[in-house]
């Protein structure tokens, strides 16, 4: 009997991730997915992974908008996401609030079916999200992620798969991040869950070191239903094999994926065109790609990886890197290399090579997982480091979530007015520094009152109060009006930026005072006095904390947080003085002793240098 084989296609999702930084554009996307729409994929990886955030942080897009409009061009073929289980598509936990109306929300837009994994295998950081999806009527994929250790045996990945299918996935992704599953582990990893489980068995696999090929046809030979490629010019390299040839291998065999090849080059011809124009890398094999049989480190980790030691004018420390990465692996209980454990392994293993000493700096994310709050390590952590990191504090034994408070009724009062539909409240809650900017931006784009327009007349209440001039002087403040004009039954009011009101009826003009507003126009002119943010500042002396890596600066752990500290404060040792967010994780960064604040160098959100002094303190 003839087995099909069906094909998954990555190249919107996982492939440009992997090798363009997820830097695709909506509008490279939408010209050719009529045709990868006619190809007769199994389904196309469109949405969830670091795309989410990348969107608002790097490319200015709405992410939900990009997913209505593919499910609006995408007619025939089922549209896919990488859900990180309780991490949604973010870097840490939500509460299940938050997890469920994010679920809902993405089938809502087009999501058909949700891989759904977590970084620690641990089935309870799954579990609202397989709910969730099984109550809006879409598959659940549930997956297990591959990685190599003592504890991680084909035996574990059995328990797991089988715990998956009763709470009721559709299919199982054995998802191998680092290309490290060989050919003949794959024959029988697959073979032993072919007996084990009756729900489809997809494959996804990364080139990097060549393995990926070879891995798929094995496990296509024991039983595999699925597997993941790309298009051929986001093949390669740290991404998935490419289609083309795995429709070329297959062709005229028992499981040929009958694929149109003269389409699939057509579409490959395409984007091969906007990998010029945009400037893009091909996915090739590097010699650090190869060693990732040793190190066990994924193509889009190493990438990272270089990326930041570059900006810390280290990259000759790569490989010490390379090296240290599976020594705090082991200490840490061998944590699979995927987000968000493979952040919080690589960021502490760049601490422990460039600070010169292993475990002197123990980031928060760091001290988090150690505690418990990101699931149960596969293996005991290390006695030494746990101890350095939490003392004598007891890691938390249940599932994470559960000692998270719901927090979407609470936020809306911080984000409404930016906010036009319910997503936008969900884009806030997983990413509240970046949604919020992103949202004020788009705001500022579609504000009514233009971009430049200087006299606006609105029909204006006489008795307009004083919350209604507040709001203006705020948006007003965000734009690059200069003044707006309301007119009404003969009587002029005029908003200056910087808070000048002034109310005009015919010849007289009376000053409006408004308890929290300046009444002095800060407008620009050549000779003007800088304002006081603009004057020159003081220089303090005293001790400087400076940056421990390259990122962006935070004063508080949230836009509408107290700023953690200010001057003049006194500060205790291992209290927070800020948050840089670095690879992806936020990091919170502690005073090593006690000090008062005597200045605070940076501006929040700033982006800050690897040695950047942030600080200057004063030792109590």
């Amino acid at each position: 009997m003839k087995k099909k084989v069906r094909i998954t296609d990555t190249t919107l999702r996982d492939a440009h991730q992997s090798l363009w930084a997820t830097r695709m554009r909506t509008e490279d996307m939408l010209p050719i997915v009529d045709k990868m729409d006619r190809v007769g994929y199994n389904a196309m990886e469109v949405w969830g992974g670091a795309t989410f955030d990348v969107c608002m942080r790097y490319l200015q897009e709405d992410p939900w908008e990009r997913l209505r409009l593919l499910n609006s061009y995408i007619q025939n073929t089922p549209l896919q996401m990488l859900l990180r289980g309780q991490n949604l598509v973010g870097y840490k936990h939500y509460p299940d609030d938050v997890a469920r109306r994010f679920v809902y929300k993405a089938a809502e837009n087009g999501i058909d079916i949700f891989r759904i994994f977590d970084a620690l295998n641990d089935v309870r950081n799954m579990n609202t999200a397989i709910e969730a999806v099984k109550e809006t009527g879409k598959e659940v994929q549930a997956t297990v992620a591959y990685t190599i250790s003592p504890v991680h045996t084909i035996e574990h990945y059995l328990e797991t798969a089988i715990t998956l299918q009763e709470l009721g996935a559709d299919s199982l992704c054995i998802k191998d991040m680092a290309g490290l599953l060989t050919p003949y582990r794959a024959y029988d990893l697959v073979s032993a869950l072919k007996e084990k489980i009756t729900i489809p068995i997809e494959l996804h696999s990364h080139y990097i070191g060549g393995m990926a090929l070879p891995t798929y046809l094995k496990g296509i030979e024991a039983g595999l239903d699925i597997i993941d490629t790309a298009t051929a010019s986001l093949a390669f390299g740290s991404s998935q094999p490419p289609v083309e040839t795995m429709t070329a291998i297959l062709r005229d065999t028992e499981y040929d994926a009958d694929l149109n090849l003269d389409l699939l080059f057509e579409i490959d011809s395409y984007f091969e065109r906007v990998r010029r124009k945009r400037g893009f890398p091909r996915g090739v094999t590097r010699i650090t790609d190869m060693q990732t049989f040793s190190h066990q480190v994924p193509g889009g980790m190493i990438s990272n990886l270089v990326s930041q030691l570059e900006k810390q004018d280290a990259l000759d420390r790569i490989h010490d890197v390379l090296k240290e990465i599976p020594r705090v692996r082991e200490d840490l209980g061998f944590p699979p290399l995927v987000t968000p454990t493979s952040q919080i392994v690589g960021t502490q293993a760049v601490f422990n090579i460039l600070l010169g000493e292993r475990y002197k700096v123990i980031p928060d994310e760091v001290k988090s997982y150690i505690k418990g709050y990101y699931g149960r390590p596969p293996a005991q952590i290390n006695p030494e480091v746990r101890k350095k990191a939490i003392g004598d504090e007891e890691p938390i034994t249940c599932r994470p979530a559960d000692l998270l408070e719901p927090m979407l009724d609470n936020i809306k009062d911080e984000v409404s007015r930016y906010a036009e539909k319910e997503e936008d409240y969900l884009s806030y809650a997983l990413f509240p520094q970046i949604g919020l900017k992103f949202l004020k931006e788009r705001k500022k784009d579609k504000d009514i009152f233009g971009e430049t327009n200087t006299n606006i007349n609105e029909e204006a209440d006489e008795d307009m109060e004083l919350k209604d001039i507040k709001e203006l002087l705020e948006m007003l403040n965000e734009t690059d009006i200069a003044e707006i004009n309301l007119e009404s039954d003969g009587t002029k009011i005029s908003i200056k930026k910087g808070g000048s009101v002034v109310a005009q009826e015919v010849t007289t003009a009376t000053n409006i005072p408004t308890p929290e507003v300046a009444e002095v126009s800060q407008e620009k002119t050549t000779n003007a006095t800088p304002a006081p943010s603009e004057a020159k500042k003081e220089v303090v002396s005293g001790e400087k904390v400076e940056a421990p890596m390259v990122g962006t600066f935070y004063c508080a752990p949230s836009p509408d947080s107290d700023p953690f500290v200010k001057v003049g404060d006194i500060i205790e040792a291992g209290e927070s003085l800020c948050i840089i967010e670095a690879m992806k994780l936020m990091n919170e960064i502690e005073a090593e002793f006690k000090c008062k604040i005597l200045d605070i160098l940076v501006e929040d959100g700033e982006a800050i240098e690897y040695g950047q002094p942030l600080f200057v303190v004063e030792r109590v």
